[in-house]
């Protein structure tokens, strides 16, 4: 059931970190997903990193830094995402 709720939050962290970022993301969404899944993982461990794992209530900060780990792998998924499958997008559509 774990898993079901990895890729719950991280479609969401990775739609609201598409959001976010200025312009338009190239990649599809499934890879928005994986995405959103990986900065949720990056955030869950920067927070352990930094002693705010568990807090009292909503982790507010642990979900903060989830979301900033989103948005850096998000932005960076695309760049990579562009560089390796851009040109070829464009070559198919174009011809």
């Amino acid at each position: 059931m774990q898993w079901l709720w990895a890729i719950i939050v991280g479609f969401v962290l990775g739609l609201i970190a598409r959001a976010i970022l200025p312009g338009k993301q190239h990649q599809p969404l499934w890879l928005t997903t994986l995405f959103g899944i990986a900065g949720a993982i990056l955030g869950n461990a920067v927070s352990g990193w930094i002693g705010v794992e568990e807090t009292r209530g909503i982790d507010w900060i642990r979900h903060l830094l989830q979301l900033a780990g989103a948005i850096l792998i998000v932005g960076l998924g695309d760049m990579l995402y562009m560089s390796l499958w851009g040109n070829r997008r464009k070559q198919t559509t174009t011809t």
